[in-house]
C-alpha cells in the first residue's frame, strides 16, 4: 500500500463575498483530489483574510446601488453576475445573487472563519458562508445570521454570538489583511504553499495541482 505523505499547507487569502473564492475553493478541493492520487501527497488548508472592501461600513451598503456605481450601470453588474454564475455552474455550484440585497463589510464573517480554524471546522465554517451568501442570499454582516451560519458548519452557534459581541479576533484579522496587503496580495483568491505566494485566481484544478507539484519540488530539494 502507498503512503501518504503529509507535505505542508497550502495557505489561500480570501474574502467571504469574492465568488472567484468559492469558485476557487471547488477547484481547490480538485486539485487536492488530484496530488493525493497522483503524487501520493496530502496538504493542510488555511483560510486568511482579504477585505475587497476594506473602507466598507460597518453596516454594509445596497449591493445593487453599490455595484451600479462600482461597475458602471446596473446592465454592466447585471451582466458581470451572470458571467459569474455559469462559471460557477462549470464547478457545480448553484449561484442566487439575484437574491442578494447587502455588500456586507466582511470584517466579522472573517472572525468567525478565525473562530472555527480554532476548533478544526475551518473547512466546513468557510463551505458554510460561502453557500449562505452565494447560494442563498444571506446578510453575512449580520451577526444573527452568522451565528446561524457558523452552526451549520458545526460551531456553537452561542459561542458565535458570544464572540461576535466581543471584540475578539477583529485586531488578528484587520493585521492579516494587512500582511497581505503588504506581501503584494492585490486580488484573491491567492494561494500560498509553506508560506511563498504561487498564484492568485480560481485556476482549473489541473493548473493548480501542476503549481502546488512544482513548488512542492523546487522546496524539497532545497530542503535536501
Amino acid at each position: 500500500m502507498d503512503t501518504i505523505a503529509v507535505a505542508g499547507r497550502i495557505d489561500v487569502i480570501s474574502d467571504a463575498i469574492c465568488p472567484w473564492c468559492y469558485i476557487g475553493k471547488r477547484q481547490l478541493e480538485r486539485a487536492l483530489t488530484l496530488l493525493e492520487e497522483e503524487d501520493k501527497l496530502r496538504f493542510g488548508v488555511m483560510w486568511h483574510p482579504y477585505q475587497l472592501n476594506p473602507d466598507m461600513p460597518a453596516e454594509g451598503v445596497d449591493r445593487a446601488t453599490y455595484r451600479a456605481a462600482k461597475f458602471g450601470g446596473p446592465e454592466r453588474a447585471q451582466e458581470i453576475d451572470q458571467r459569474i454564475t455559469e462559471t460557477a455552474a462549470t464547478v457545480g455550484l448553484e449561484f442566487h445573487l439575484e437574491k442578494l440585497t447587502r455588500t456586507p463589510n466582511t470584517v466579522d464573517a472573517h472572525r468567525v472563519i478565525r473562530f472555527a480554524a480554532q476548533q478544526g471546522l475551518q473547512d466546513s465554517v468557510v463551505e458554510a458562508l460561502f453557500k449562505a451568501y452565494f447560494c442563498e442570499g444571506a446578510d453575512i454582516g449580520d451577526r444573527e445570521l452568522l451565528a446561524a451560519i457558523g452552526g451549520t458548519g458545526g460551531l456553537d452557534p452561542d459561542a458565535v454570538w458570544k464572540m461576535l459581541a466581543s471584540d475578539e479576533g477583529k485586531r488578528e484579522v484587520l493585521a492579516n489583511d494587512q500582511m497581505a496587503r503588504n506581501a503584494g496580495i492585490q486580488g484573491v483568491p491567492s494561494f500560498a504553499l509553506q508560506g511563498h505566494i504561487l498564484f492568485s485566481g480560481a485556476v482549473p484544478a489541473e493548473e493548480m495541482a501542476k503549481a502546488f507539484r512544482r513548488a512542492w519540488e523546487i522546496l524539497k530539494s532545497r530542503a535536501a
